[in-house]
């Protein structure tokens, strides 16, 4: 066979491959995937044409079309905006942006926005060792797309979490123009209310990334960033909001300064830094979010319920897990220390050999040169709750998991007992089963 087709044939067989060995055969902990309902699944492919279009332009301050550059757009503009809507609704905002394509887009167009219109290139950050995402910091997108100047959030290890007190002395010293709070490691509820004052003491605007927990802020558990004080919310639209892949702004336009911040963020997403905004993943997005008006707060209660099971669980059978003191967590993941069995990186490889997905990640103390082989690994529950997963079953999965990371049985041979307990949860949860379930649910 001709080497370029044979690389087609292999093409299409490693996709096969894929969808069974992570859609059927494997449990993900990813604390950064969602998991769509085949709902969402049949909207996207409803929408096909939708993937081939642009919709290059200018919105409003409600965040409806003003204005586009192609023809064609009837229907595109009406979708935009029936989403745009859905959002605000659900999030209790007058203003939102769809056209991010991802969680790290909405931030670069945030940061780039607000440096403009509070001219000042300084931001306040949690420490990447902390749990920020890169996008925040200077190695990533803020500083070295945006050149913009990080100063550390203080951090305090034993909460796991922003020492407000602290920061708030940071915050008077250095003066920023950004606050933003928000990770990617991210336990407990960030302190946005009480460093809202000093934010208005400096003149700054604060950004909340919800990236990791925008399902559960939908479903009115952990927190709500924009009644504490957030001037504004990015995130993507595919971990604990279980949409397609994207992402999103969300804001109130209250004053003048608001207004001047929103205009400088609609600029820098058209035309600074996007142009096709990938509209085929619109009106699945939509449908992602009546799933969660319907059925969002009884998923995030019990994502919380199974992570904070697991902390306990695990916790009890001896391993390190973050946050003790405050019950492990208040989101969807938790932290487990286990550089006695190998470290993070050595933990995550044995637990992949068997079919269970997460990722290693660094802790706050770790040595920050070490990331190959960090002393954690981060364990996500917005996967398995959405197939219907309860503590029982969140406990049994645990036990599998400390036979590797105990080296009590070995990969291979748990393998198969995780394969049969993933055939146990063959259906999506908290969700619609088509779309016509879906508009037969709100009487269309």
């Amino acid at each position: 066979m001709d080497e370029f087709f044979r690389l087609v044939a292999e093409l299409v067989e490693a996709s096969k491959m894929h969808e069974r060995y992570r859609g059927e055969e494997c449990i993900n902990l990813i604390a950064s995937e969602g998991l769509k309902s085949p709902a969402v699944k049949e909207m996207l492919m409803l929408s096909m044409d939708l993937e081939s279009r642009y919709a290059e332009g200018e919105n409003d301050l409600k965040g409806h079309v003003k204005k586009r550059y192609y023809q064609g757009q009837k229907y595109i503009t009406v979708i935009e905006n029936c989403v745009t809507d859905l959002i605000k609704m659900l999030f209790k905002c007058n203003w939102a942006d769809v056209r991010l394509v991802s969680g790290t887009h909405a931030n670069l167009a945030t940061f780039k926005g607000l440096s403009l219109a509070a001219k000042n290139n300084k931001m306040v950050v949690t420490p990447l060792s902390c749990g920020a995402h890169i996008s925040h910091d200077y190695t990533g997108l803020a500083g070295m797309v945006l050149g913009l100047v990080n100063i550390d959030h203080a951090y305090n290890v034993e909460e796991m979490n922003i020492d407000p007190e602290k920061s708030a002395g940071i915050i008077r010293a250095t003066k920023p123009g950004i606050i933003t709070f928000g990770g990617s490691l991210f336990l407990f509820p960030h302190p946005v209310k009480e460093l809202r004052d000093v934010a208005d003491e400096v003149g700054a605007y604060i950004v909340y990334d919800a990236a990791h927990v925008l399902g559960l802020i939908a479903g009115g558990v952990f927190q709500d960033p924009l009644r504490e004080g957030a001037d504004f919310v990015t995130s993507s639209t595919h971990k604990t909001f279980p949409g397609p892949q994207g992402g999103l702004i969300l804001g109130n336009l209250k004053d003048e300064r608001t207004e001047k911040a929103i205009k400088k963020i609609q600029h820098a997403i058209f035309p600074l830094s996007t142009s096709n905004t990938h509209l085929g993943r619109l009106p699945a997005l939509g449908i992602a979010a009546l799933e969660m008006k319907v059925f969002g707060a009884e998923l995030a209660r019990q994502t919380v319920k199974n992570a904070k099971t697991a902390g306990q669980y695990f916790y009890e059978k001896g391993l390190k897990v973050l946050g003790e003191s405050k019950g492990f967590t208040e989101s969807h993941q938790i932290a487990v220390d286990v550089r006695e069995y190998g470290g993070g990186g050595v933990i995550a490889e044995r637990l992949e050999e068997a079919n269970i997905i997460l990722n290693r990640n660094i802790l706050p103390y770790d040595d920050q040169s070490n990331r190959e082989n960090p002393s954690g690994i981060r364990i996500g529950f917005q996967d398995v709750t959405r197939r219907g997963f309860g503590e029982e079953d969140i406990k049994h999965l645990c036990d599998l998991m400390l036979q590797i990371i105990k080296g009590e049985r070995e990969p291979s041979e748990v393998r198969k007992d995780v394969i049969e307990l993933r055939k146990e949860f063959p259906e999506v949860k908290y969700g619609f089963k088509s779309v016509e379930e879906a508009l037969k649910y709100i009487g269309a």
